[in-house]
């Protein structure tokens, strides 16, 4: 009886697996590795051989070997793209067996840029929930690269289930004194690893009150634009300290104001107080639509003593998430910013006009401001195409 339920449990753990795309994903995944991240699979796919080589990834995937000959993608999107598609069986067998992937590449380089959309529409065809987490460049990068990123971003928003995107322009908020670069890009990759290392105990951890697959895939599928927060505090006002650093992230374009679907995880001592709870859930609650679906659980952890620990994931932000990209477009198109002479083309599958729509929004943001003031109809098909996600 012990060995059949030992067996049913096995069949019951979410397989996730955690997809570096490109230099920027896969330096993201070298960390997580090392950091001794538990509970998933990780994977690096790149067209540079050499960096590929350097990745303590358990699977690798070299895309477009034949376009490419290993050598990279020149930072050009179009080539990105292009490989992902020449290796898009690579990548079907690299993902099958998975529930659930994050995506997690740098925008505005060649690999990341053009080849994460690819991939991502790969997992979603598979029928795997598919998150995505982005890098945007620091502003000194320049206008161009900029300008890449944010239509690789309404590119991969066409194919994930959720995106999260952290501007690497906010990597200065984190501290008041100065940072050094690699200090900068570990504070990025912990977004991600906190993200996936608490949903991945979330599903597959048992719990108090349990949370399961079910639970994140219903707030998570189709969702757009969403949040991943994670918040720790000790001691008195741990609990609303805690729900605070949860739900607004500095390194974040968002926080759950308005969501329609949230998850609150608490983690604490099991000698937990009913009122931490009640004031933890309650700030989230308090700060998430009226009419949001709120899913919440809880587990204990004996070596947390006095700590709590809160997760958000907050989802279904109405017209905040075609805000939010039209507003990036709106500023990439004051900045001046340029697109490749290549085009660089959404489709990424080749079927279907109304997947170009957001290239083609994104295109317009390297138009004068003055064209953009008296001719906005492809910010308004943009918003109409995420609109049908709802």
């Amino acid at each position: 009886m012990a060995l059949m339920l030992d067996e049913e449990m096995d069949e019951n753990v979410t397989t996730i697996k955690v997809i570096g795309v490109g230099g920027g994903g896969g330096n993201a995944v070298n960390r997580m590795v090392s950091d001794g991240l538990q509970g998933v699979e990780f994977i690096a796919m790149n067209t540079d051989q050499q960096a590929l080589a350097k990745n303590h990834a358990a699977t690798k995937v070299q895309l477009g070997s034949k376009l490419t000959k290993g050598r990279g993608a020149g930072a050009d999107p179009e080539i990105g793209q292009r490989a992902a598609e020449e290796s898009k069986d690579e990548i079907a067998n690299a993902l099958k067996g998975s529930q659930m992937v994050f995506i997690t590449a740098g925008m505005g380089g060649g690999t990341g840029t053009g080849a994460a959309p690819v991939v991502a529409e790969v997992a979603h065809d598979l029928g795997i929930l598919t998150v995505g987490i982005v890098t945007k460049p620091f502003s000194f990068e320049g206008k161009r690269k900029m300008g890449l990123a944010e239509q690789g971003i309404a590119n991969l928003l066409m194919h994930v289930d959720s995106l999260i995107v952290i501007p690497n322009e906010r990597l200065k908020m984190i501290s008041q004194e100065k940072i050094t670069l690699m200090n900068a890009f570990q504070a990025a990759d912990n977004v991600l690893r906190q993200g996936v290392e608490s949903i991945s105990a979330l599903i597959n951890v048992p719990a108090f009150i349990n949370l399961d697959f079910a639970d994140v895939r219903s707030i998570m599928k189709d969702a757009g634009y969403a949040h991943m927060g994670v918040g720790s505090a000790k001691g008195a006002g741990k609990a609303e300290n805690a729900a605070k650093a949860a739900i607004s992230s500095p390194l974040l374009e968002t926080s759950i104001a308005g969501a329609h679907g949230v998850i609150i995880n608490i983690t604490s001592s099991p000698d937990i107080g009913l009122e931490d709870v009640e004031t933890a859930a309650g700030l989230i609650t308090q700060s998430a639509h009226p009419d949001a679906n709120i899913i919440w659980g809880t587990a204990f952890d004996e070596n947390l003593s006095d700590e709590m620990r809160v997760t958000v994931v907050a989802t279904g932000f109405d017209n905040k998430a075609a805000d939010g990209l039209r507003s990036s477009l709106n500023n990439a198109a004051g900045a001046g910013a340029s697109t490749p002479s290549a085009v660089f083309s959404s489709d990424v599958s080749g079927a279907g006009a109304a997947k170009q729509q957001p290239a083609a929004a994104a295109n317009s943001a390297a138009k004068p401001v003055e064209e953009e003031s008296s001719d906005n109809r492809y910010y308004d098909e943009l918003l109409a195409i995420l609109n049908k996600r709802k």
